[in-house]
């Protein structure tokens, strides 16, 4: 048995008093996730100031076999940035990480550490007259390494794809605490595996990610945010088609939601508005772009985008945001979903993807399915039509009780769910991540041998287990009957 005392005293002398600290009131906030789903408990919470310091944090770990939890914002859907309750285990937090280290105008290039918040990239970039090209909900929380560890996507992966896309270069420290040390960019690099995205979406289990080399883009010249009404999601999946044929590179991003959402964000936020007169069974939200060299022509690409969708039928009505201020409050009603959704009740929610050409029939194929199978339900899809990712939710019975239901029949909803994706050729996080919330689901609908090589790429790189235990790799079949 490794004597915790002596590691929390060595660990304590390691950091200082603000790098580690055992004291509840300040570990506490942490050993929740964002949804609320899971709480653990913890020895302790680091909190290192450099890669160096995580280096030798993670070789007195190694030394003593403490576990590790990696976590940055802690606003992950998945539970993976959540200890479990054994307390065993150490919250290894980077958000004292938090240097842009350099930002390189000409090269459009951005190095920093793994605890910079996505908004800061945002305004840092901004005032070099760039753009970090990948933006969610939760960018005032979110963390670049915590961005990274889950592949995080968001509203522009249409264009620009997803966090993966973004990372021209990784710093790492592994298992054994040595670095990984890859933050030079190279556009051409044959010298074998590309390492660097073998450990991004991995979700701390292979690496703990300290900093990174991004890409900019130009900074936007302007924007225009168009709205229409469509009576099936068949019908938006051909709008998205038109656009894209029409729009080119301009087309920044394509969303989708069904009446019963909309109506929702209505009703639970007071001060939103209903872009069109009368209510669509489905609704499209656009955005297209333009830099400074393609500005002049945005309106009338804008124009002729809808004009051309009428003339064609695509569209039973449709608008353009007149300003800047109306097109945020276009976003707002895609934005405001979830909150809305939460006022009304409890929902199982499933982050999902099928190829891209089959989204369409897929969700107006599934969602009377899932109702017919369990009564009294409401299920909804709405999200990312462009990448085939869609955010399929199904909301509760009138009747049902919080935390009740969820643990009963939402659970035989999510395995119908899932399910329903594997049969389509999809799969069952397509943004989120596994975690410890669908790791389980990983084990038993995932391809054997994809999961055969994660687990030997697991016990390569890992082989103690002490990087985030529990969580994206699943159990082998003896591992999981001790």
């Amino acid at each position: 048995m490794n004597d915790r005392s002596t590691f929390t005293e060595e660990a304590a002398n390691l950091l200082g008093p603000r790098g580690f600290t055992q004291d509840p009131e300040l570990v506490d906030p942490w050993l929740t996730d964002w949804r609320g789903r899971y709480t653990g408990r913890a020895l302790g919470m680091a909190s290192p100031a450099s890669t160096a310091e995580v280096s030798a944090l993670v070789k007195l770990c190694a030394r003593h076999g403490v576990p590790m939890v990696p976590q940055g914002g802690n606003s992950g859907m998945s539970g993976g940035a959540t200890p479990d309750p054994s307390g065993d285990a150490l919250v290894l937090s980077l958000r004292r990480m938090n240097r842009i280290v350099r930002l390189d105008p000409q090269a459009r290039e951005v190095t920093c550490e793994a605890g910079v918040i996505l908004q800061t990239l945002h305004e840092e970039a901004e005032r070099h007259r760039l753009r970090f090209p990948l933006t969610l909900g939760g960018k005032g929380s979110a963390t670049i390494g915590g961005l990274i560890a889950t592949n995080a996507g968001g509203t522009q992966v249409l264009r620009h794809g997803s966090m993966r896309a973004q990372v021209l270069g990784l710093e790492a420290v592994l298992a054994d605490g040595s670095v990984f040390d890859a933050l030079v960019p190279l556009k051409k690099d044959n010298r074998g595996f590309d390492l660097k995205q073998l450990l991004i979406g991995s979700e701390g289990t292979l690496g703990i990610v300290t900093g990174a080399t991004l890409r900019l883009l130009p900074a936007l010249a302007d924007r225009v945010v168009l709205w229409a009404g469509l009576p099936t999601i068949q019908d938006a999946r051909k709008l998205l088609l038109h656009t894209e044929a029409e729009a080119g590179d301009a087309l920044e991003g394509f969303e989708v939601m069904p009446r019963h959402s909309l109506e929702a964000v209505l009703a639970h936020s007071p001060r939103s508005r209903a872009p069109l007169a009368e209510a669509h069974e489905w609704n499209a939200l656009i955005e297209l772009v333009a830099d400074t060299a393609s500005v002049d022509r945005l309106a009338d690409l804008a124009q002729g985008l809808l004009e051309s969708a009428f003339a064609a039928g695509l569209v039973a009505d449709a608008t353009i945001a007149m300003n800047e201020a109306q097109a945020e409050e276009f976003w707002a009603l895609r934005d405001e979903i979830a909150p809305a959704e939460r006022a009304l009740g409890p929902a199982m929610q499933h982050d999902i993807s099928v190829p891209v050409a089959a989204m369409a029939d897929f969700v107006a194929e599934t969602l009377p399915q899932v109702e017919e199978r369990f009564p009294g339900t409401r299920a909804v899809a709405f999200g990312h039509l462009g990448d085939g990712n869609v955010h399929y939710h199904v909301l509760a019975p009138a009747a049902a009780v919080p935390g009740e239901w969820e643990a009963g029949q939402g659970k035989e909803i999510s395995t119908y769910v899932h399910d329903l994706v594997t049969s389509w050729g999809g799969s069952i996080s397509a943004e989120h991540g596994i975690g410890q919330l669908k790791r389980d689901e990983l084990a038993r609908l995932g391809d054997p041998v994809q999961l055969a090589i994660m687990a030997s790429v697991k016990r390569a790189l890992d082989p103690d287990g002490l990087l985030n235990p529990g969580k994206l790799v699943p159990l082998a079949p003896e591992a999981a009957t001790h």
